[in-house]
């Protein structure tokens, strides 16, 4: 990758776009299962524009974030390192992890929080191929009744729902939409009745 891509791909107004991403993902965490449009991002293949906007708006010098194998290229860490400062960290030390469902294995590597400090915890950022709204169903705080997200591994996010307070929270993304799971969702990895759609 070119010097001049490295340095490309951040928000053409920062203050504008940081706080309009910030307010999209902040929306999509309060709102489990609802995909919303993420862009302002761009960055090195194979980081889709909505990962590339999240680690923008939430990634800085404090923010230590690990990369899973499919994302740990050097251009990529190269843009990172122009755009945000974010240290390159292992997973039981990261804030932030970034990479495909496979890559970010195993789960129970990851920073939970503490009783005392349950927000001591990591957000994954899980890149997928496309989502929608199909799948799982989830409940909880949030969603008005339940809806459904094509979670890649439910039996996961039902085991990290047990953990809480403690436990990690998701964004996953792709191309340019983003949905956000937070530990305190059920997920129910069979389909309801109609009527409770």
């Amino acid at each position: 990758m070119s010097q001049t891509h490295i340095l490309s791909g951040g928000f053409d107004s920062p203050a504008t776009g940081s706080a309009q991403a910030f307010r999209a993902a902040m929306e999509a965490m309060a709102r489990p299962g609802t995909i919303e449009t993420l862009s302002g991002g761009t960055g090195p293949a194979p980081l889709s524009d909505a990962a590339a906007t999240l680690l923008l708006t939430l990634c800085d010098t404090t923010t230590p974030l690990f990369l899973g194998a499919s994302h740990d290229t050097d251009d990529i860490r190269a843009w990172l390192a122009f755009h945000t400062g974010a240290p390159i960290a292992r997973r039981e030390d990261a804030q932030f992890a970034l990479g495909t469902w496979s890559d970010l294995a195993p789960l129970g590597a990851y920073a939970t929080g503490t009783p005392e400090y349950p927000d001591r915890s990591v957000t994954l950022i899980v890149e997928m191929p496309e989502l929608s709204n199909t799948g799982a169903v989830l409940r909880g705080p949030g969603i008005e009744e339940t809806t459904r997200l094509n979670l890649p591994d439910p039996q996961a996010h039902q085991a990290n729902r047990a953990l809480f307070p403690l436990g990690f929270d998701c964004f996953f993304t792709a191309g340019n939409r983003v949905a956000g799971l937070p530990r305190s969702t059920d997920v129910t990895a069979q389909p309801v009745a109609a009527e409770e759609v």
